[in-house]
């Protein structure tokens, strides 16, 4: 009985392999007429019992499964692209393993042609926004062909367009962990018919120079990436809630380039969200002694300052912010209300005095301060108007300037250009 069982087995396991060798060759033919979705559907059939075949069947089953899929993603299918990728892997791993090599060399071929593929595609994707599918399809380009770091680099940039930061931040650690640089050199010359410079590659751009079709050759160079890695990523974090880690991928950032202002100041931007101001001051002063000439930087290091009651350093700020680009509205608006902050601050003083002749002294010495202070904010805001005469911000902070001194004339005169 016993005997009979295993000659039972015997025979359906022979039945199985014949049924599979002949779905195969269904797929196979398939394939050669054109017809992959028919090739995907016998090869479906099989896709059940194949890891019970010999590895030469399944080096061939993965191998006309990755053609298949392969076309399909090339006719429009975009989720058989990493079915492709998959399979091609597969014949791959089983031929290493076997140390038969029947499909190897042209498997390597297929997936750099689905590289390509995926590549074009990708491309595609990004021009009609479709970011997420476009990081997907270039990581799976790149996990086709890890040499070409680049695309993974794309892959990162494309869901941070999308706004996949959690995608993005796996990309950046990945091109972290394999020390991405992204430098290099691109090729270029001009072409003597159109007059356009073209990039190529350094092979064809001497032969083409050498030709006569083309002069002028360039060899520019292209940064490392690896500060803007670091920067996105720490952003990536800020965005994600995840301080602790920003700071410290700020930290790693500014060590190898202490110079980028734009790290110095999404790090300050970072220490002011977490409501530490002073370390924010810091670092703004910072930015400004590196780049001194950034009205913004000192603009900023004035908000800063007035936040914190700091009139006279508010209001240096504000001036060299002034000086840069003399037009500065927000700066001229800011600068006087410092100001005229100081002046309100006289009054709950003015408000408690008695009658007595020392508090009626000190009442007048406190409001002819006050009114100083006031006009000295409605004077630089009338030298704004000489250059902007209709900002309605500035005319409009005038114009309550005015009515909390009293002078109702300019109170009038101002109201009037506004058209109330």
């Amino acid at each position: 009985m016993k005997r009979r069982f295993l000659i039972v087995a015997s025979l359906c396991f022979c039945m199985a392999g014949f049924a599979q060798k002949n779905e195969i060759k269904a797929a196979e033919k398939a394939m050669k007429a054109g017809d992959a979705a028919s090739a995907k559907s016998a090869l479906e059939a099989v896709s059940g019992s194949i890891s019970g075949a010999d590895v030469k069947l399944q080096a061939q089953y993965y191998f006309v499964s990755g053609k298949a899929y392969a076309d399909l993603a090339k006719k429009g299918d975009g989720s058989a692209f990493q079915k492709a990728a998959d399979a091609f892997q597969k014949v791959l791993k089983i031929e290493e393993e076997s140390g038969k090599k029947k499909y190897s060399a042209e498997t390597q071929q297929h997936m750099s042609a689905l590289s390509a593929d995926l590549v074009n595609s990708a491309v595609e994707d990004n021009g009609n926004k479709k970011f997420k599918e476009a990081a997907e399809k270039l990581y799976t380009s790149y996990k086709i062909s890890p040499k070409d770091t680049s695309y993974l680099y794309y892959a990162a940039s494309s869901a941070v367009n999308g706004g996949h930061y959690e995608e993005a931040l796996k990309y950046y650690n990945e091109l972290q962990e394999i020390g991405y640089d992204g430098s290099g050199v691109v090729y270029k010359a001009t072409n003597v018919e159109t007059g356009q410079e073209e990039e190529m590659d350094k092979t064809q751009r001497d032969l083409m120079v050498k030709s006569g079709t083309y002069k002028d050759p360039k060899d520019e160079k292209t940064p490392s990436k690896k500060a803007e890695i670091v920067k996105n990523t720490a952003l990536i974090y800020t965005q994600l809630g995840q301080d602790d880690k920003a700071l410290e991928a700020y930290k790693v950032a500014r060590a190898n380039d202490p110079k980028d202002v734009n790290l110095i100041l999404n790090e300050a931007n970072l220490y002011y969200k977490m409501g530490d101001k002073d370390r924010f001051k810091e670092l703004m002063a910072e930015a400004a002694a590196v780049a001194p000439d950034n009205p913004d930087l000192h603009y900023n290091i004035g908000v800063i300052n007035m936040e914190q009651g700091n009139l006279e350093e508010a209001r240096a700020s504000y001036k060299k912010a002034l000086e840069i680009n003399p037009g500065y509205t927000n700066a001229q608006l800011n600068l006087s209300t410092t100001y005229v902050n100081e002046g309100n601050g006289l009054i709950d003083e003015m408000n408690s005095l008695g009658n007595s002749k020392k508090d009626i002294a000190r009442y007048d010495e406190l409001k002819e301060k006050k009114d100083q202070l006031f006009k000295e904010g409605a004077n630089i805001l009338e030298d704004a108007l000489k250059t902007n005469p209709d900002n309605q911000g500035i005319l409009t902070q005038l114009k309550n300037i005015y009515g909390a001194m009293g002078d109702n004339e300019n109170f009038m005169r101002i109201k009037k250009i506004l058209g109330e």
